[in-house]
């Protein structure tokens, strides 16, 4: 049985896009399984993501194609195989409550990715304190000035496994101009959305000073511009008078290791589609 595919793509908005991208998987025998399409008027830019089986059809045969439609309407395009895990990279640093979770999650089935490797910039025994079975863990130290060598490793470790994705779950360094280049649209980032409000140490701690209402966290892109890449996920939670520091941090670890697990299932799933600064997200 082969297995399904998914075709994403985005370009100047025309008319009939829809209609000769269907027509196309039509006359090739395919069975469009699920398809969904957005015009940006901001941006005037069409988007369209569509899992279909080929039945039979190899995923080369329609790559060459559909280059000809592609290149008549100018098309950003892939496809790609929906069942094949993603190969991601996990950095972390000191609190592994993302990593755990994205673990948890993938042995349960919720997440279509095969971690490669597990990068901190500590040692195994500081940075985790759970299992990671098989996982190639790599300790990447990291200072002023070490981190040139530092991130060629990364780009180097990335390189040597094939990797597609680089989350950083909680990894506590700031990425280069140069390595948040080389690694652009394909590296998530988690966050507490405190900023711009509550930079610096104990934002949660900042936060209950002020008696903030609503905590939250963003999964995003990684840009030279720290924590204002593209975003993919937020949500939020509610907080009472009655929430202390403690409470705030407790909840923010669980909002934090939510939002990141979602956006890192987006992105598997060939879900998130570049708009400029922004991103559109096919939900699914």
């Amino acid at each position: 049985m082969s297995s399904s595919l998914v075709l994403t793509l985005t370009c100047a908005d025309q008319t009939g896009i829809t209609a000769r991208v269907t027509a196309f998987l039509f006359e090739r025998g395919c069975n469009i399984l699920d398809a969904q399409q957005f015009r940006d008027e901001t941006s005037d830019r069409f988007f369209m993501r569509v899992a279909f089986d080929p039945l039979g059809t190899t995923s080369d045969e329609l790559r060459t194609s559909f280059a000809r439609l592609g290149q008549e309407y100018s098309m950003e395009w892939k496809i790609v195989s929906q069942d094949r895990p993603r190969r991601v990279i996990i950095m972390v640093s000191k609190g592994d409550h993302c990593l755990v979770d994205l673990l948890y999650r993938l042995r349960m089935g919720e997440l279509n990715i095969e971690p490669v490797a597990i990068v901190s910039n500590h040692p195994r025994e500081v940075a985790i304190r759970t299992d990671i079975g098989d996982i190639a863990f790599h300790h990447v130290p990291v200072t002023k000035e070490t981190k040139p060598e530092a991130e060629a490793r990364v780009r180097a470790i990335a390189e040597e496994t094939g990797a597609e994705l680089v989350v950083l779950a909680r990894y506590m360094q700031i990425f280069s101009d140069e390595q948040s280049a080389h690694f652009a649209g394909r590296c998530i980032n988690i966050h507490h959305s405190f900023l711009p409000g509550f930079k610096g140490a104990r934002p949660y701690h900042q936060a209950h000073d002020r008696g903030v209402k609503i905590i939250g966290a963003t999964a995003h892109f990684v840009t030279a511009d720290l924590d204002e890449g593209p975003i993919i996920h937020q949500d939020v939670e509610r907080i009472t008078h009655a929430d202390n520091p403690s409470d705030l941090v407790r909840k923010g670890r669980d909002i934090e290791r939510r939002v990141l697990a979602e956006a890192v299932r987006l992105f598997a799933g060939e879900r998130v589609l570049m708009n400029g600064n922004r991103t559109v997200v096919f939900r699914g």
